[in-house]
């Protein structure tokens, strides 16, 4: 007898504060028969499986992956194939620097149906809990979300001096590593160095830390500050807001920019 083909659902955990799932993301997860879920979901949410769910950590820390991304792809279809209905769990947005798009297409290529569940992404939320928005009216009317790390390492590949002027704030995933990179580059095509900047660690959860300084004094201060992943980088003039509109109850390190 053929078995009957599962179906994954590839869903956003949301940027930490277990809080900050969908509804939606939460009943897929209640029904899942298999959970493969990544390094930063909140494991307050694998509380929510079914007792008998079938739990699979797939997360990657730098140097240290328990899964390379074709064995996850691997683990995807046969557990699909085999009848399961199958969560993938992912940090803040899928399809937002979370490899859920080649995901999606993996599962494509095998016939496999699948859905996929937007999450709140870390680029809109961290600095939201610091403070800041993103947009601001006179302030801000655009942003751009951009990847602080690249296959080789350092984002060498990345338009910089087209990032320098053509967007009001920049959002920036998995930086702290290459910030005085990012910094020199913004700095090298023209943007003043006093533009402020601000470094959010472990945004929307308990152990949130937030530096605020320019280009050119952060790099010190997050060094001061012992500042790590996973943390966003956030630069424009919007984060001036951060000192008057901070509602998160954490104390934010740094500079008072004016």
């Amino acid at each position: 007898m053929k078995l009957k083909k599962g179906k994954v659902y590839i869903i956003g955990a949301g940027p930490g504060d277990p809080d900050l799932i969908t509804i939606k993301a939460m009943k897929y997860l209640e029904q899942a028969e298999v959970i493969l879920y990544d390094r930063l979901v909140n494991p307050v949410l694998l509380k929510y499986a079914k007792v008998n769910a079938e739990l699979i950590y797939c997360g990657k820390e730098p140097g240290n992956h328990c899964f390379s991304q074709e064995a996850i792809h691997q683990l995807l279809v046969d557990k699909a194939l085999a009848g399961k209905l199958v969560v993938r769990l992912k940090g803040g947005d899928p399809f937002i620097f979370g490899r859920g798009g080649e995901e999606a297409d993996v599962l494509v290529g095998n016939g496999i149906d699948f859905e996929v569940v937007p999450g709140i992404t870390s680029g809109i939320a961290a600095p939201a809990y610091a403070g800041i928005p993103v947009t601001y009216r006179d302030m801000s009317r655009s942003f751009a979300m951009v990847t602080g790390h690249c296959l080789s390492g350092i984002p060498n590949s990345i338009r910089w001096d087209l990032l320098a002027h053509g967007v009001d704030t920049l959002s920036i995933y998995m930086g702290v590593k290459h910030l005085p990179f990012i910094c020199n580059q913004l700095r090298t095509y023209g943007k003043d160095p006093s533009t402020p900047i601000a470094v959010i660690e472990q945004g929307t959860t308990v152990n949130q830390q937030t530096v605020v300084g320019t280009l050119e004094t952060i790099v010190e201060m997050v060094n001061e500050n012992q500042i790590s992943n996973p943390a966003m980088i956030v630069i424009g003039e919007v984060v001036k807001l951060s000192e008057k509109l901070s509602w998160y109850p954490e104390r934010i390190k740094g500079e008072i920019l004016t």
